[in-house]
């Protein structure tokens, strides 16, 4: 994670919560130097993703808050476990305490969701992976927490990898068309993914040079069939309303990649408190 651009969202995020000051806080405590502890506690089994997170609201609010964190990135967490401990001035604990439950809670449903999809595939051969539909203003933090769960991240955005989709066929004639006149323009670097729907597709995106074929909202029994007909050298990818509830279904399809916008748009925020633990000192 680009550790800039998290400090730059956390900022836009405290600035959303706090706007001119919180006057709870701020009436309650006198002095900002009042210090106190707290903990983050799970309520809920799941993985956890948001070290990174926890680590950088130290920093951004105040060096000298101590922080122990005894759970990172992608360990499996039970109910009761503690992941953080934290001792600093009662005003910034407390200020700063939702917009960090908010964003663990939400992260860590996404990687749990993420491990579930792994588990219940079963097949470790196949790599679970992301999609753009991610919550707007979060997509680094959400693919992050993908991979904290022990998925990959497809493209991060538009300017990553060409996807030919159904509508580009429609609006330029064909997939071939439409590869021919992106390979003329790109660089080498870049790969160029084409979604089909049929087999006759199939076979005109293999023809016409396409790097990656996505099998999309095709049954996983025609998937297995279309496979075979897909050279060693192109990466092959199912999608299409696929979720932890069906997944399993696509475990002998053979494809490199199965990709789930479900793992974003559908996780639910893992239950975890923020509790004051010891007084002020």
């Amino acid at each position: 994670m680009n550790q800039l651009d998290l400090r730059e969202k956390l900022s836009q995020f405290f600035q959303e919560d706090i706007g001119r000051g919180d006057i709870t806080t701020d009436l309650l405590f006198s002095t900002p130097y009042l210090v106190g502890t707290g903990e983050w506690k799970v309520k809920q089994a799941g993985v956890f993703a948001g070290q990174m997170v926890l680590e950088e609201v130290v920093q951004f609010f105040d060096k000298s808050i101590e922080l122990d964190l005894f759970i990172k990135d992608g360990q499996q967490i039970e109910i009761g476990d503690v992941i953080a401990r934290v001792t600093g001035p009662y005003p910034l604990l407390l200020t700063a305490e939702r917009v960090v439950l908010n964003l663990i809670q939400r992260l860590s449903g996404v990687a749990t969701l993420t491990n579930q999809a792994i588990k219940y595939l079963a097949n470790d051969q196949i790599k679970i992976t992301d999609t753009r539909k991610t919550t707007p203003g979060l997509r680094m933090l959400e693919k992050y927490a993908v991979r904290c769960g022990g998925g990959v991240n497809h493209r991060f955005g538009l300017d990553d990898a060409v996807m030919i989709k159904d509508n580009h066929i429609t609006a330029v004639g064909s997939i071939t068309k439409a590869i021919n006149k992106i390979r003329a323009s790109i660089g080498h670097m870049t790969k160029i993914e084409v979604e089909i729907e049929n087999k006759q597709q199939l076979q005109e995106a293999i023809a016409a040079g396409a790097d990656v074929i996505m099998f999309d909202n095709i049954p996983p029994r025609e998937i297995t069939k279309l496979v075979e007909l897909v050279p060693d050298h192109i990466i092959t990818e199912a999608s299409g309303n696929i979720t932890v509830h069906n997944i399993h279904l696509y475990k002998n399809t053979m494809v490199n990649m199965i990709s789930l916008g479900y793992l974003t748009h559908s996780a639910q925020a893992l239950d975890i408190s923020f509790n004051i633990t010891g007084g002020a000192k």
